[in-house]
């Protein structure tokens, strides 16, 4: 079975349009197909810390997001993220953050997957920020993610 990679796109933008905290932080989803994803944001005064580099609950959150699109699309079901490690390598300065993370082990039930956060030069060059590990569970049939939890 083939996928139109650009309609494949087209549906990740959209439910990424729909998580209010991605519409906040103006991030953008530049490249998506089955098991990869590439997130991105401008690394805009707002989102720094006290330093003047990226906060880590941004690279955070884009680590996070990356890993579970990259997990979601390589499962190709509904899923929410089950656990995930970050390591933050050196600050993040630059224009804007880039997050890449692909599917590494890809089951029924659940994916690992890593990721890439990477801080864009005025030169357009990436520098290393951060490096992340995350499993991506699948959720159950019928499963509404948005209900509470009971």
């Amino acid at each position: 079975m083939s996928i139109d990679l650009d309609k494949f796109l087209q549906m990740g933008r959209e439910v990424l349009a729909q998580q209010p905290f991605s519409v906040l932080v103006g991030a953008q989803l530049d490249a998506l197909r089955p098991g990869h994803c590439c997130l991105s944001l401008a690394l805009t005064e707002q989102l720094q810390q006290q330093h003047g580099f990226a906060h880590g609950g941004v690279i955070s959150y884009l680590a996070d997001n990356a890993l579970t699109f990259a997990g979601g699309t390589a499962m190709q079901v509904p899923v929410v993220t089950s656990e995930f490690k970050l390591n933050y390598l050196r600050p993040g300065i630059g224009q804007r953050l880039l997050a890449r993370a692909e599917a590494v082990h890809v089951s029924r039930s659940q994916a690992v997957c890593r990721c890439e956060v990477l801080a864009v030069q005025d030169d357009g060059s990436e520098k290393l920020v951060a490096l992340a590990q995350g499993t991506i569970a699948r959720l159950p049939d019928g499963a509404n993610a948005a209900a509470p939890a009971r």
